[in-house]
């Protein structure tokens, strides 16, 4: 579970954020924050995951306020001022969404949290422990489907969509495959054709230029024949 903040002087941004939120399930509200000033004042009492920060408010600007953190959570800009976007990814802004923005955008912007979250978590610890509960929301036609990140087994460019093959089905969304690398760590999958990249943990053997997984088998290109001569070392 997610915990979140939303900071913004506009109410109704309120209500269109906590409202997105609402439709999932791995994210907790815990407060409303209608300027700055009220934020530090809550965060200096409680300790939280997620910001969702607008820019252009009264008594301290958006930026000016992170800048006063010492160790920030996890930020989602929220603004209609898209001339700020390079400082905010300078202040390590995991997204920047301009209003106003739909459903499906606010969904990519916490799917690069979660992954970002399962990558530092990784990355940080020296022992072999499973995070619980990383998931990403992947969109299939009308529906958002959760998936675990441990069960997919690999992902493969098909024309105009990718698929993305767990180890109970296969979702066809619309994103290019590169994009949808993106939401995947780096620790745990790794591109080994232009149309394809595998979960490591699921590879089940390797033979010449192919790669078993289950009762999968995903080519190798040419091109990447060094990303598994790495992975075999």
């Amino acid at each position: 579970m997610m915990t979140y903040i939303i900071i913004d002087d506009e109410h109704i941004a309120h209500d269109i954020i906590k409202g997105y939120c609402d439709m999932l399930p791995n994210l907790e509200f815990k407060a409303n924050c209608y300027d700055a000033i009220e934020a530090i004042d809550y965060l200096s009492k409680h300790e939280i995951d997620l910001i969702f920060l607008d820019l252009n408010m009264p008594k301290l600007k958006g930026f000016q306020f992170l800048k006063t953190l010492s160790s920030p959570p996890k930020v989602i800009v929220t603004t209609a001022y898209s001339e700020f976007a390079i400082e905010g990814y300078e202040l390590n802004v995991v997204d920047y969404l301009l209003k106003p923005f739909g459903f499906e955008r606010f969904l990519r912007a916490i799917n690069k949290v979660t992954s970002s979250n399962t990558s530092g978590i990784r990355k940080e610890s020296k022992e072999t422990i499973k995070p619980e509960g990383q998931h990403i929301f992947l969109k299939q036609n009308n529906s958002h489907i959760q998936v675990d990140l441990d069960d997919i087994l690999f992902v493969e460019a098909s024309g105009n969509y990718t698929k993305v093959v767990t180890s109970t089905n296969t979702i066809s969304i619309r994103e290019k495959i590169s994009d949808t690398i993106q939401l995947l760590s780096d620790n745990d999958f790794i591109q080994v054709h232009k149309s394809f990249a595998v979960a490591k943990k699921h590879i089940a053997r390797v033979e010449g230029n192919r790669i078993y997984i289950g009762d999968h088998v995903v080519p190798v290109g040419k091109l990447y024949k060094t990303n598994i001569n790495q992975l075999l070392k």
